[in-house]
């Protein structure tokens, strides 16, 4: 995960140099051909609970929201039809659920921070520092980098604590949670303090590494709490992720619109202080949500 972000932002520059803007979106819409390959190869729907990976994570039909034992028998022409019917989903209980709440809110600060450091960080080196991307080399993917390394030794070191009952699952999510979105609010604000390429490139690494890091705590939590309707609260939660992107790069770009017409110098940290204690500030907030609303528990059956 977040691998292809770091190889794409080090090779599609030269693509586009090289072979123009258009190569771009043949080289990716190339990709997305070849994955959905893979996909229709393995994807299945239901999990097929007999792959072994499955039945020793507890996937496949008896995870799905589907009544048990609860089926309806239809006479057509004399012949007898028997059907399952679909659960109701619970949804006023889902929405009103605080656990639930904390993975959302912390899934908007998540991507709120991610947004706005993948839209406009590369407008703060060219106008904060006035530094073109395409002289950084390989260095300009080292904060995607991290995002891919990060968000694995998050999901290693989650599964040894639990595996091994160090801590339990509650303690875990709550923990990687907040190690996770502490360091990268400190990260975050200190972004605009560095006047040089590698100082920002060494704290927007640390702010997206750790922002995926946190990732072992809110992103998975939905299949502690609602294994059964783990979809739904992903579905419910991801909204909120793309609102976050939507706001947090429009209201970055109105704060930088708003310097501007107070004629403020747009490569002076003060112009950009605001970007970045914003995210960093929600990261704070968030991690404080998560460990006063979250469990690591199965609340619906």
């Amino acid at each position: 995960m977040y691998f292809g972000a770091a190889v794409g932002t080090l090779l599609l520059p030269s693509l586009v140099k090289f072979r123009g803007p258009q190569s771009v979106f043949v080289a990716e819409a190339s990709l997305g051909a070849m994955w959905s390959l893979l996909w229709f190869r393995y994807a299945s729907d239901p999990p097929r609970s007999e792959h072994p990976k499955a039945t020793a994570a507890g996937f496949g039909e008896s995870m799905l929201p589907i009544k048990e034992n609860h089926q309806k028998t239809k006479i057509e022409n004399g012949v007898h039809s028997t059907r399952t019917t679909t659960a109701n989903i619970p949804w006023k209980r889902i929405m009103l659920s605080l656990p639930i709440w904390a993975i959302v809110v912390n899934n908007f600060t998540f991507h709120y921070g991610l947004y706005v450091l993948m839209n406009w960080l590369p407008t703060y080196f060219e106008l904060g520092l006035q530094h073109s991307l395409q002289e950084m080399g390989s260095s300009k993917m080292i904060p995607y980098l991290n995002m891919f390394l990060f968000s694995n030794i998050g999901g290693v070191i989650a599964d040894h604590l639990i595996t091994r009952r160090i801590m339990s699952v509650t303690r875990t999510r709550k923990l990687l949670n907040t190690v996770g979105f502490v360091v990268a609010s400190i990260a975050l604000m200190a972004i605009p303090l560095f006047r040089t390429p590698n100082g920002a490139v060494f704290c927007s690494s640390v702010a997206l590494g750790f922002l995926a890091f946190a990732r072992a705590g809110f992103a998975v939590n939905h299949m502690d709490v609602a294994p059964r309707y783990a979809g739904i609260v992903m579905g419910v939660s991801n909204t909120a992720g793309t609102l976050a992107g939507v706001i947090g790069v429009d209201l970055t770009g109105r704060l930088l619109e708003a310097a501007k017409a107070a004629q403020l110098d747009l490569t002076s940290p003060d112009s950009w202080r605001a970007v970045f204690v914003i995210p960093g500030s929600l990261c704070i907030f968030s991690s404080l949500v998560f460990l006063l609303l979250s469990t690591g528990d199965r609340i619906f059956d």
